[in-house]
């Protein structure tokens, strides 16, 4: 399996920490590492570990776990050890804490702003190879829901699948069949029309609707053409400034792929005491 912190810690160090060997006395340390700004911890077991993976000398004490609310100059995480590999371990940990709160504290803006209503926010596959289990575990940090893991997991039949002009009755086949050899798996299939809706609702086997880059008109009208009867997820034009009007059409799932694709890193340092 890809382990995103040995890969980290191998581009970082490579043959050895020069700085750290020829630069730093060999002593113990203790270090913190904080937020400078206000934001949702994420990425702080992931830091912790590459702590540990780099000496086993290192203590390392969790003191604000994922999801928690942080504001400017509270600790996520004390570590002890050998001051060395304190500095060795420092920027790669960092990384990992930066990237990681900052779609943790993006997720939960998109969480707050559908406060009220039924939606859920949910992620996308936009996201940075390698890390999509971390960053996925840090949308669920932010008080936001995973989509699928991958295209191993849940079927989406999206606009490129039906461009070949795949008819109704062979799209049911197709759910028919995957339903036998893959039992339990969710079918989503996606509309860019009302007209799709209406057919798509037609199907047996069918669990999601994904409403694609639709007015909030074609959103309510595709609810009211559900009436209940499927799950609906809208998706396409989501900003923090559109999402509340979006959850206020009665979909049950937006998907947002900025969570992953554009948070910005929460400014988080190190310091040695």
């Amino acid at each position: 399996m890809h382990d995103p912190i040995a890969l980290a810690l191998a581009e970082d160090i490579g043959s050895g920490d020069l700085s750290a060997q020829y630069f730093v006395e060999t002593r113990p340390g203790w270090a913190r590492l904080f937020a400078k700004e206000t934001a949702v911890a994420a990425g702080v077991e992931t830091a912790a570990e590459v702590f540990r993976r780099v000496s086993a000398e290192i203590t390392v004490r969790v003191v604000r776990p994922s999801g928690s609310a942080l504001q400017p100059g509270d600790s996520a995480l004390e570590v002890e050890g050998p001051l060395p590999s304190l500095l060795t371990a420092e920027r790669v940990a960092l990384n990992f804490l930066q990237h990681l709160s900052g779609i943790a504290t993006l997720t939960r803006r998109f969480v707050d702003a559908v406060a009220g209503t039924k939606a859920r926010i949910l992620d996308t596959r936009k996201t940075v190879p390698g890390l999509r289990l971390l960053e996925k575990a840090a949308v669920v940090s932010g008080g936001g829901t995973n989509h699928r893991m991958g295209l191993y997991d849940m079927v989406m039949v999206k606009d490129n699948h039906l461009a070949a002009g795949t008819t109704l009755s062979a799209l049911q086949s197709s759910i028919r069949r995957l339903r036998a050899e893959h039992p339990g798996t969710r079918v989503e299939l996606e509309a860019e029309r009302l007209e799709q809706v209406e057919s798509f609702l037609s199907l047996e086997g069918v669990d999601v609707i994904l409403l694609d880059n639709m007015s909030l008109a074609e959103l309510r009208a595709a609810v009211a053409l559900a009436g209940g009867r499927i799950t609906l997820e809208a998706s396409g034009g989501v900003s923090l400034e559109t999402v509340a009007a979006i959850a206020a059409t009665g979909v049950d799932f937006i998907s947002v792929g900025a969570l992953t694709h554009s948070a910005r890193a929460i400014d988080f340092s190190m310091e040695l005491l």
